[in-house]
């Protein structure tokens, strides 16, 4: 337990907030209200800026960073800017992209809020591991071809490569990895050792945003495609049958301007 010098505050409360794989319209109703009723706001670098518009002017608001291999704060630092903001502001809204729970770290600003005597309560977020796919037209599931999908991510805290990955290679479902991108060729040579040379990969860059860019492949290929077309973090990786539906969403949308024109 952290011991706070500071007068306690009369609600101190948290709010654990998902804002989304990135796009500002796909932030919840519910996120939008708990952003306008802060007295403090403390967000993720991957929160998009006009996402921040809804905090209100002269609310107090701080980015607290971490972005893969580039952490402003420790998370340590982070429960503990939580827990003074709280008694000392009131009702802290701690934004972080996609979803709180879908490794964004949220069980430990939660469980050091508590131990600290501050209520908590959880806005979840659209998660980018399944926004983002569908923005280029895949689908994690689909009839007859895949019945599940495995969200793994890339790096464990150690930074070495997730042992879910080579599991999750040796499954028929389709397998979303996030934060995964710096281990991309180890991620390839584990799918390809199961016979999966062929099989179809997606990696999308700055999903469901203006920028987006994204690149399909195989396991075979997508290395080498992603050094021609200078694809970077942050990323999100899509293997699976489900990639070929990639693109099929643009072609429609040619097609029926064609028609409607």
């Amino acid at each position: 337990m952290i011991a706070c010098a500071l007068t306690p505050n009369s609600n101190p409360r948290l709010t654990l907030v998902g804002a989304g794989p990135g796009d500002p319209e796909l932030i919840t109703l519910k996120a939008i209200h708990a952003l306008r009723s802060a007295n403090i706001v403390l967000y993720d670098a991957l929160v998009a800026p006009e996402i921040l518009k809804f905090i209100p002017e002269g609310t107090p608001s701080q980015s607290v960073g971490k972005r893969s291999g580039e952490h402003s704060y420790t998370q340590q630092e982070i429960n503990e800017l939580i827990i003074e903001s709280a008694y000392l502001h009131g009702h802290v809204v701690r934004l972080k992209g996609g979803d709180p729970f879908v490794f964004g770290r949220a069980t430990e600003e939660m469980e050091a809020a508590r131990q600290n005597g501050i209520p908590v309560e959880i806005i979840p977020g659209i998660s980018s591991s399944i926004a983002v796919p569908a923005s280029i037209g895949i689908p994690v599931t689909a009839r007859g071809i895949s019945e599940s999908f495995w969200v793994v991510t890339g790096t464990t805290r150690e930074g070495i490569i997730s042992a879910d990955i080579a599991l999750a290679a040796k499954s028929t479902a389709t397998v979303v990895i996030l934060m995964g991108l710096r281990k991309i060729e180890e991620i390839m040579a584990l799918f390809a050792a199961e016979g999966k040379g062929e099989t179809p990969v997606a990696v999308i860059q700055n999903g469901t945003l203006p920028n987006q860019k994204s690149i399909v492949g195989t396991v075979e290929t997508i290395t080498g495609l992603m050094e021609k077309e200078t694809i970077g973090s942050p990323a999100v990786i899509v293997i699976g049958e489900v990639v070929r539906y990639a693109g099929q969403l643009k072609l429609a949308e040619l097609c029926a301007d064609s028609v409607s024109s």
